[in-house]
């Protein structure tokens, strides 16, 4: 992909100047022709989803941020008052709301994508890496705008949040006060929130165009998992338009069927029923937790009884994906072909999912009927904890132990030369051929 020819050719005076001096139009046009793996399946299609979500947040963001005021006393009044005297305010927050959970479930998938068929691996580290810092500030974005409401969950989420970079030795609490503008939270807190909410999207989309351009030089993986050899590139290859153009324009639209269900008939199945009390500073909730896509991790904090083990461990979760590349030491890149691989990555996802259950119960809930109570490190007899903790285990294991041995131990199934005969034929690897060569496999 990186020595596609442009075929670009200017065709007025307008984008022969602009040509000679910004080739964005060349861009354009050298991406619509792009060729591309002919056997990119569905899954491939959440790059474009998620294109979609970063923009619409952002254009949602600025014109809520024309209306809300960052301000402890009014900062909750001034969303209410969107809600109910801005025209179209209503639209605007739902989509805004449930677009940070859309753009999550996209990304999930995305990534998990990237897991299952190896995109990460050589030549591609990059894209993967550039890829998690992307994750990376979503969840930070995210966290910084569950506050903005000021509602009780977003004042008390804050408190939990920033408290645990003050268990950071030596530099936490420095950093804690430069947080919160102070010793607590209060106006300081929330305008530096506001601040950096607003900020951190365009962080984001500078982040996406690096993203794109690492795929430009890299090179599109594709279900096979091999690399394309220059003499079938024509059989192996497409150009993105029309053919991958109307596939991602039809996920869209089921994808977007899916947002509408949750703006216009369950806006708030996704928050949580306390951020619409006012924040109050002197009422604890019974049940202090972040948004579901962040459960997971909040589930792997509270997992470990130390405080600073617990922040080490959560941010641990998020820095593993960063050296993934190098820890996966199987010569084959996609699960479709490492049967043993892919065993433990569907218990992986039954993990993720477990992790983000246990993460939205009471740490005080009562011992599972049937699973019997487990004496834990803190004394307490507590199967939600315990199941925590295993799924904990797993998440770590995975990646630090599984995925580096069984790439050194498993047999992969055999792997077409080509990409070409397994789309023809309907078969994902004939037995006539030969595993690819280390080359081949990129």
């Amino acid at each position: 992909m990186s020595e596609h020819e442009s075929t670009y050719v200017p065709k007025t005076g307008v984008e022969k100047w602009l040509d000679t001096r910004l080739p964005i139009i060349r861009f354009g046009a050298d991406y619509m022709s792009l060729p591309t793996p002919r056997n990119l399946n569905y899954w491939w299609t959440f790059g474009g989803i998620l294109a979609l979500c970063l923009m619409t947040q952002i254009v949602t963001g600025i014109v809520l941020a024309m209306h809300y005021t960052p301000h402890v006393d009014l900062a909750f009044a001034s969303v209410e008052r969107i809600m109910r005297d801005v025209n179209g305010g209503w639209l605007i927050r739902y989509v805004h709301a449930n677009g940070a959970s859309m753009f999550f479930i996209a990304v999930y998938l995305h990534m998990l994508r990237g897991l299952y068929y190896g995109s990460y691996k050589a030549p591609r580290e990059m894209i993967w890496i550039i890829g998690c810092v992307i994750f990376f500030l979503m969840i930070a974005t995210a966290f910084l705008g569950y506050v903005l409401p000021w509602g009780q969950m977003s004042f008390w989420g804050a408190e939990v949040i920033t408290n645990l970079i003050g268990a950071i030795p030596v530099i936490g609490e420095p950093i804690l006060i430069w947080l919160r503008g102070g010793p607590a939270i209060d106006n300081a807190t929330l305008n530096r929130f506001f601040s950096l909410h607003y900020l951190l999207p365009f962080a984001i989309l500078g982040c996406v165009v690096l993203h794109l351009w690492a795929l430009h030089s890299a090179g599109q993986n594709n279900p096979v998992g091999i690399l394309i050899p220059k003499d079938r590139t024509k059989k192996d290859m497409l150009p993105f338009h029309p053919y991958f153009t109307l596939k991602d324009g039809f996920a869209i639209i089921l994808f977007l069927l899916l947002f509408a269900i949750f703006v216009f008939y369950q806006p708030n199945a996704l928050g949580h029923a306390d951020n619409y009390i006012p924040a109050n500073p002197l009422q604890t909730p019974a049940h202090i937790v972040p948004e579901w896509y962040m459960l997971p991790f909040y589930a792997i904090l509270r997992a470990i009884p130390d405080k600073f083990g617990g922040v080490v461990a959560m941010f641990s979760a998020i820095g593993v994906l960063f050296v993934l590349p190098w820890l996966d030491t199987s010569k084959v890149r996609s699960m479709r072909y490492r049967p043993t691989m892919r065993t433990f990555f569907f218990i992986f996802l039954v993990v993720g999912v477990g992790l983000g259950w246990c993460g939205g119960q009471l740490p005080d809930a009562p011992v599972i009927p049937g699973l019997g109570g487990v004496v834990l490190l803190d004394g307490n007899l507590n199967s939600y904890l315990w199941l925590t903790r295993l799924f904990t285990a797993y998440y770590f294991l995975f990646f630090l132990v599984i995925l580096p041995f069984v790439g050194l131990k498993e047999t992969p199934l055999p792997i077409p030369a080509t990409i070409s005969e397994p789309v023809l034929t309907g078969a994902d690897a004939m037995p006539a051929f030969a595993p690819a060569s280390p080359e081949k496999r990129g």
